[in-house]
């Protein structure tokens, strides 16, 4: 079972970059995805989820707006893209997943993660 992002880099102020997660070993149709980010010297803070089943995604207030997440079930894949980037938005950033199947569960209670890609937005 492994999850593995993708996609991070540099990118200037008002960029946009696209972060993919790839899924082994189970299938994704079957939890709850969703991206989180851990700015330095913060904590890890869930920005955007799509629960099982695929209703609406949610998105923190943060990056509302300017980030959108997706799936594609056939490829078990996840994907976020992210417009409009903003310095504040630099963290590294993670997938993850939960069995049960719903969002805005707490960083904990996921059940398997991938291991970070950094995203740095800076001119």
């Amino acid at each position: 079972v492994q999850l593995q992002a993708s996609g991070g880099g540099l990118v200037l102020p008002g960029g946009s970059l696209s972060l993919s997660c790839a899924a082994s070993g189970f299938a994704l149709d079957d939890y709850a995805i969703a991206w989180f980010r851990q700015a330095p010297g913060k904590g890890r803070q869930g920005i955007s989820c799509i629960s099982r089943g695929g209703a609406s995604p949610y998105y923190s207030n943060s990056v509302k707006g300017r980030f959108a997440i997706s799936e594609d079930n056939a490829k078990n894949m996840i994907y976020l893209q992210m417009n409009s980037l903003k310095p504040e938005d630099t963290a590294v950033y993670y997938c993850a997943v939960d069995r049960s199947g719903y969002c805005l569960r707490p960083a904990a209670e996921y059940d398997y993660w991938g291991p970070g890609t950094q995203v740095t937005v800076s001119s």
